[in-house]
């Protein structure tokens, strides 16, 4: 009879300071078929890895004393290849970034899904290779703010790009933050310390985006005067991002194919390739795919950009997001003013977060100038929310529109030199609140006369002096 060896349950230490966490996730891993061991600080931790080691290792960021990217560090240091799975409640792409260049196997954001994170743990322990060895703690980046799923994922991948220079693809509506994502991943990469180099192809005509991209010679064109360098130059060894790229012609895109395959590239009227060792990162808000079967936009262009893609997600599938984006840019509104930080009533809080926000985090960046100059006092009001961002207008809002338009009308008819004004005027503000009345009323006269103020007879009379009897 065959005897098979009992297979060993995966060891897995967690690391945290909240007693909930550690129960929730001991309690999901021993009914996961695993062996859990329970830290309430690092140091305890690191003192017990001098003696032992798991298989797997789950640790908080943020905890009393070492903090758990600390523990990453020793971790990295004296046993590089333990995987470690690092969670925090500060879901932000400070934090994202700094447990991928710490080392960390994987990034879990609390609230987690508990079988979500078990199985993380599983493939923890398949994996064999680790990552590179920790880094110092990236800068924050604060406009990139986000606890959504969605912009977890857009953190996650720019961690993983965080040791790379290769080509991505952002796509995404506009206004969701594009730009701010290449400039994360220009700032995270090795050539940070080199350019940022930004252009946005649609604001050029075709030939005025070649000179753009690629310089130009003294006298090869009408206002040549002198050598130029273009983008391209400017970005060697750093980054260059290209915005827009949809609506390239398709003369640049042959051109731009070239620069990435070959990395050289000649001036406009120029006789010497010029090389460059340039990242380009490359985003647009169009259908790539689509444009390339309307033979818009060249496939294999498309698939030299397509390294790596990154969706950054509009605001409206991301609300969770909303309330944060609008205290950390009406802060901002604030100092670019030079006046007192303005706060939200939850009424104006819950108008705006309802907001689809077609114009996304950009059109967000603006509400909140627009409503710290215009709003009265302290407090941003429900009230004080324009239509175009949400809002219902309030009776005096409606009172100055009726104004607004009754105005406009009378010097219409003043200027065209119809008169006497009360003539037109008075009959036809009658009919108008005569069927509004009638509409509340559901077409009853009695309560339609109580409506307007008036005597049941004197509606009666109404409508049969402004030829409405038939309504």
């Amino acid at each position: 009879m065959l005897q098979t060896t009992p297979v060993k349950p995966l060891n897995v230490w967690l690391v945290d300071d909240d007693a909930s966490i550690r129960w929730v996730l001991e309690r999901a891993l021993r009914q996961g078929g695993m062996a859990p061991t329970a830290f309430d600080h690092a140091d305890t931790a690191l003192a017990a890895l001098r003696r032992d080691r798991p298989d797997v290792l789950i640790t908080d960021i943020r905890m009393p004393g070492r903090s758990g990217l600390e523990l990453l560090t020793e971790i990295r240091d004296n046993q590089p290849d333990l995987p470690v799975i690092v969670m925090t409640a500060h879901s932000d792409l400070d934090s994202a970034v700094a447990a991928y260049q710490g080392g960390a196997f994987e990034y879990l954001p609390k609230p987690f899904d508990i079988d979500q994170a078990v199985d993380l743990v599983r493939r923890a322990a398949q994996q064999k290779t680790r990552v590179e060895e920790a880094s110092t703690e990236a800068r924050r980046i604060p406009e990139m703010l986000g606890q959504a799923p969605a912009m977890q994922e857009v953190f996650r991948a720019i961690g993983r790009l965080s040791r790379s220079s290769m080509t991505v693809l952002i796509t995404g509506e506009s206004g969701t933050g594009k730009e701010l994502v290449a400039r994360a991943l220009h700032r995270h990469s090795p050539r940070a310390n080199k350019a940022f180099i930004a252009l946005n192809t649609s604001a050029f005509t075709a030939d005025l985006l070649e000179s753009e991209l690629f310089g130009h010679e003294k006298g090869s064109f009408t206002g040549a005067d002198s050598q130029r360098r273009g983008r391209f130059e400017q970005a060697d060894g750093g980054t260059l991002f290209l915005d827009e790229i949809g609506d390239m012609s398709p003369q640049l895109q042959t051109r731009l194919l070239r620069v990435l395959a070959e990395g050289e590239f000649y001036r406009v009227g120029g006789q010497v390739p010029v090389r460059v060792d340039v990242r380009v990162i490359a985003a647009t808000h169009q259908d790539l795919e689509g444009r390339v079967k309307q033979n818009l936009f060249r496939e294999d262009l498309l698939h030299r950009l397509n390294v790596i893609r990154i969706e950054v997600p509009p605001l409206r599938q991301r609300r969770e997001d909303i309330p944060e984006l609008l205290m950390h840019y009406l802060t901002e509104a604030a100092v670019e003013l030079g006046v007192e930080s303005k706060v939200l009533t939850p009424e104006a809080a819950a108008a705006l977060s309802n907001f689809d926000w077609p114009g996304n985090v950009r059109q967000v960046v603006n509400a909140c100038r627009r409503l710290t100059v215009t709003a009265p006092g302290r407090e941003i009001k429900a009230e004080d929310i324009p239509a175009d961002l949400g809002g219902v207008p309030g009776p005096a809002k409606l009172q100055d529109e009726w104004t607004r338009q009754l105005t406009n009308w009378a010097e219409k008819r003043l200027a065209a030199g119809e008169t006497p004004l009360l003539d037109d005027a008075m009959p036809e503000f009658e009919r108008t609140l005569i069927r509004a009345a009638l509409r509340k009323a559901e077409g009853g006269r009695q309560e339609a006369a109580k409506l307007l103020g008036w005597g049941r007879n004197t509606l009666t009379r109404k409508l049969k002096e402004l030829a409405m009897d038939d309504e």
